[in-house]
């Protein structure tokens, strides 16, 4: 697997699941998502995201051509 195709993975996974206990549990889950939005977001115009170095650290390899 990939880095970006686990980054993918998870935060479609976060994603669901902060919405899900926003339906269920509290709105205040919301804030969740919008965390996980912005930081996608931030992640398009600098190039870098935390979760992709982590998973860099975690062995997973690069999907380049």
């Amino acid at each position: 697997m990939t880095i970006e195709r686990a980054l993918r993975l998870i935060a479609g996974t976060f994603i669901l699941l902060s919405v899900g206990l926003s339906v269920w549990h509290s709105p205040h889950w919301l804030w969740f998502t919008a965390f996980v939005g912005l930081n996608l977001f931030q992640s398009g115009i600098t190039d870098w995201c935390p979760m992709m170095w982590i998973l860099q650290k975690a062995g997973l390899r690069g999907g380049g051509a």
